[in-house]
């Protein structure tokens, strides 16, 4: 073998480490996560009616919670930082390890590519 892995170097960018979770329990823990969100928002003084439509889907937080994953516990990607491509090919590989998450990653992109125009 010749890749990254096998001669001992790490390819820059994220390890994909979602793989081993199923996605019911990825999307659990995503719906969890959007609950305590509104209820933190909510109990702050904001109408709910205000905080939810800004939220992100279910499929969405749990592809935001896979690339954070990756990234580290603050999100923050190492001294090198991802470009554009990088975070398009990183989104792209999550949605070849779950492709019921394809059409959230490909909102997530479209979003991404239009941020940086």
């Amino acid at each position: 073998m010749s890749d990254a892995r096998s001669s001992g170097r790490r390819r820059p960018g994220p390890e994909f480490r979602g793989a081993g979770r199923s996605l019911e329990v990825l999307r659990a823990e995503a719906h969890d996560e959007l609950a305590a969100l509104i209820e933190l928002r909510c109990r702050n003084g904001e109408d709910p009616w205000d905080v939810i439509p800004g939220l992100p889907t279910v499929d969405e937080q749990v592809v935001i919670s896979l690339r954070a994953d990756a990234l580290g516990s603050d999100g923050v990607p190492t001294a090198t930082g991802l470009g554009l491509a990088d975070e398009l090919g990183y989104l792209r590989t999550i949605a070849l390890w779950h492709p019921e998450l394809s059409r959230a990653v490909w909102s997530l992109m479209g979003r991404l590519d239009d941020a940086s125009h």
